[in-house]
């Protein structure tokens, strides 16, 4: 199911920008346009409010941020649940 989402997410980058380029006209690259920018706004909302977890990630911080502004808690949510679980 995680992996859908961010193919959704994806999706949504990639027709925004097939919008920027003068792919897509009309409606559809207006609508793709806003809420890829919405999606970023908020995924950068969530970088700082769960930047504990997107710490966490085992590559560089840089793309741990990357990786949440495309994706937001479908890559921190996962970090944040393995933190939790007690280590043996």
């Amino acid at each position: 199911m995680m992996r859908l989402m961010k193919l959704a997410c994806l999706l949504v980058y990639v027709s925004a920008l097939a919008a920027a380029a003068g792919l897509v006209g009309g409606a559809l690259a207006a609508l793709s346009q806003t809420v890829a920018a919405v999606l970023v706004v908020a995924h950068a909302l969530e970088a700082a409010i769960a930047f504990k977890y997107v710490k966490l990630y085992e590559g560089s911080l840089f793309v741990s941020i990357v990786l949440t502004l495309l994706f937001g808690f479908l890559h921190w949510l996962p970090l944040a649940r393995k933190a939790r679980r007690p280590t043996v």
